[in-house]
């Protein structure tokens, strides 16, 4: 890249030396102080100077850049290009030509569970989307509701080649999965950058295969990263319980899901998963799994075709603004620890009731479903340092990850290890009595009603937005304050597949939910 005004100085003083030159090679002349003579004189500066404008100006003396790769909008503009042999080019071509045929078409035939019963036996439906090798021995990735519950999954590459694929794992908590094929061909694989590097305003470049019955695979789309840490989001049909989604303004459009998004390196960042729009096409919010959250699970996938997870041993909330102003926090950031369990690592680190985790493993805690994607992708007997805010006072602690499939295990075996033993799952909720001593732990005034501990992923209080911490206080036009009260006004509702509430959520507001199951 030129840089221009040191460039224009390197021209204008070289018009100077060459004038001053050429000035130098005219025969000196005796001092005559006639004024012909002396605008003679000058008129023969400004003409050799001149020339020497013009000879300077057809050289190439400017200093050579040593200017970076660049990675976003500020430092490549808004259409960036680059010289390519003296022809300007855009950036992004060198990305796809390298990557390109690593992306994959991904069509899966699942049983049509929505058809009418006396076509189930023999109706089936496809899915279509994208993926991409990332092992030259086959191995690609996708999304795990581009193949979920698939009888027959088939991978087709760049150059044309049918394969039957073999679904080696997945995971719908993160809605990733891993398929391998056995290539004819040699592969194209693209590599994993890292997610944690990228910032907002980075340049994105999202392949995959958006219309596939139309021949338009390997569709390519650019633009930037929108945002990072995308959380509490609501998809049509299952949403994943484990969301950090990096947001982007690249178009994400049906059929994309699973394919990569890339960065100027031709790394991928992300897997491309969903988006929100009123029309059911891309209208600039698309998200992708960052790729940090498929690293930690990817190896386990391969292995056993299920991820293992880290496990603290808690149960929180998102920090209210009303808390976050007792604390003296510099922002509306972190969670709650509303409980912990008996011999869990948060209870052997000294972790308590009431704590604001503020810092895990040296990152801010932003929220609930960002401090879970942080917990589950650590490995069981990781010690990372934890930050927590208790009375005001900031707190430093250490812990030891434990693995949560055992650490639930234990759990459910001893009921009274939480400190709410009380607790009951009612409609994908687990819920308990709202006590004063619960609205002293979490910093909120005590109302009549049922606590929100935990809203389990998929169910109908999930599909409701409903959200943990949140206070039942009706169904329908009956106050409820307890299970047994919960129970009876369920019954008392005429339709129970549309079941209403009235809820006062983590920030206070009062709002209108409606479970339908």
């Amino acid at each position: 890249m030129l840089d221009t005004p040191r460039s224009e100085g390197y021209t204008i003083r070289l018009s100077f030396l060459v004038g001053f030159l050429i000035n130098q090679s005219v025969p000196p002349q005796k001092p005559k102080f006639s004024g012909r003579r002396t605008a003679g004189i000058v008129s023969a500066a400004v003409l050799f100077t001149l020339l020497g404008v013009l000879i300077a100006s057809n050289l190439d003396l400017s200093a050579p850049s040593v200017a970076q790769v660049p990675t976003n909008v500020s430092q490549t503009g808004l259409f960036p290009v680059v010289d390519k042999g003296g022809h300007m080019q855009s950036p992004f071509v060198d990305v796809v030509n390298q990557v390109a045929d690593a992306v994959v078409n991904v069509s899966a035939t699942t049983r049509d569970n929505q058809a009418h019963w006396w076509l189930r036996g023999g109706h089936y439906a496809m899915s279509r989307g994208s993926g991409f090798f990332f092992r030259e021995d086959g191995y690609v990735l996708t999304n795990n509701h581009v193949v979920a519950n698939a009888m027959e999954i088939t991978v087709r590459t760049s150059s044309g080649y049918e394969y039957r694929a073999q679904l080696v794992g997945n995971d719908p908590e993160s809605d990733l999965a891993v398929l391998r094929v056995e290539p004819e061909e040699k592969v194209t694989v693209i590599p994993f950058g890292d997610s944690d590097e990228i910032q907002v305003g980075d340049w994105a470049i999202a392949i995959g295969n958006p219309f596939p019955e139309q021949g338009l695979d390997r569709t390519v789309t650019v633009g930037v990263v929108s945002a990072k840490g995308r959380s509490q989001l609501r998809f049509t049909g299952d949403t994943p319980y484990y969301q950090n989604y990096i947001q982007t303004d690249a178009a994400i459009n049906p059929g994309n899901s699973g394919g990569p998004l890339l960065n100027l390196r031709g790394e991928c960042i992300g897997v491309n998963a969903a988006i929100t729009s009123p029309t059911g096409s891309s209208v600039g919010i698309g998200f992708a799994i960052p790729i940090n959250l498929a690293r930690a699970i990817v190896p386990d996938l391969i292995a056993t075709g299920k991820p293992s997870r880290g496990w603290l041993g808690v149960q929180m909330s998102d920090v209210n603004e009303r808390q976050a102003k007792r604390l003296g926090l510099n922002a509306v950031r972190g969670v709650v620890i509303d409980s912990v369990f008996v011999g869990s690592p948060a209870d052997q680190a000294g972790i308590q009731p009431g704590d604001v985790v503020v810092k895990f493993n040296n990152q801010e805690v932003v929220n609930g479903s960002q401090f879970s994607v942080l917990v589950s992708t650590l490995r069981q007997g990781n010690t990372i340092p934890v930050e927590v805010v208790r009375d005001g006072k900031h707190v430093n602690l250490k812990t030891t990850i434990g693995d949560r499939d055992s650490g639930l295990a234990q759990s459910l075996e001893n009921p009274g290890g939480g400190a709410h033993p009380e607790t009951e799952v009612l409609l994908g909720m687990e819920l308990s009595r709202y006590t004063p001593e619960i609205a002293r732990d979490i910093g909120a005034e005590h109302v009549d009603g049922l606590y929100v501990w935990r809203v389990y992923p998929g169910t109908a209080a999930d599909r409701a937005g409903v959200t943990a911490g949140s206070i039942i206080m009706k169904i329908g036009k009956n106050a409820v304050s307890s299970v047994e009260e919960f129970l009876s006004a369920v019954r008392q509702e005429e339709d129970r597949s549309r079941i209403p509430l009235i809820v006062q959520e983590p920030d206070g507001a009062i709002a209108r939910k409606i479970l339908r199951q």
